[in-house]
């Protein structure tokens, strides 16, 4: 996408995946490693991101193994979730083109939320664990973000935003963001599985994510 393309009158609309793209790690492998349910959740969540397997039946199976963990694991875990290098540049520069940025997550509102707030996103969108009497049920509370609940998020935000669809990118690394990507005026790949990688319009293979902004048009 060109300066062209994302305009004059008004700045892109910028739509982050969470784990291994807003940020370095899988949130969901740190909760698992407080349940002992690492190595599992590890191999699940990598045959998920690179498409082998049903994301939403693939999530469902690796937050039964946080059944019984404590809710005050998550300010434990937050702590050790690192923001990806250039993500404030890259939201800095968005807002002051005029434009808006989100973060859409199969991870979960309960770790990203206080992420979002402080690094100024405009939005966030991610699913929810159950909670019983301050420990985890083992169930999502809700309807699971998939890869279809992502492209819906996109363009809801662009539509809310005003922006139109030709001046929106998405931004991830897994198969559960490939409609999103595929949705955008501009899909990129994110240090990206090789699912991905195929079929995005441009690949990031640096974990930078200032380098965005050079694909926008407003820095480079």
């Amino acid at each position: 996408m060109s300066a062209a393309q994302t305009g004059r009158s008004g700045g892109p609309l910028v739509v982050l995946d969470a784990d291994s793209t807003l940020i370095r790690e899988e949130a969901i492998e740190l909760l698992a490693e407080t349940a002992g349910s690492l190595e599992h959740v590890a191999a699940v969540t990598e045959r998920a991101m690179r498409g082998e397997l049903d994301f939403a039946a693939s999530l469902r199976e690796r937050v039964a193994t946080l059944a019984g963990v404590e809710t005050a694991v998550f300010d434990e875990v937050r702590t050790r979730m690192t923001p990806t290098p250039g993500v404030e540049a890259l939201i800095a520069g968005v807002h002051a083109a005029g434009g808006r940025v989100g973060v859409v997550s199969g991870g979960f509102h309960e770790l990203l939320d206080p992420l979002a707030e402080r690094l100024g996103l405009d939005f966030c969108r991610a699913n929810r664990l159950a909670v019983v009497d301050g420990r985890l049920t083992g169930v999502v509370d809700g309807p699971i973000i998939d890869a279809e609940a992502k492209r819906l998020a996109l363009e809801e935000w662009a539509d809310r935003s005003a922006i139109p669809l030709g001046r929106t990118v998405a931004v991830g690394d897994g198969a559960n963001d490939l409609r999103m990507l595929d949705r955008a005026a501009l899909g990129v790949a994110f240090c990206a599985k090789p699912i991905v990688r195929a079929q995005a319009d441009v690949a990031v293979d640096r974990p930078d994510l200032a380098q965005v902004l050079a694909l926008l048009g407003l820095r480079g």
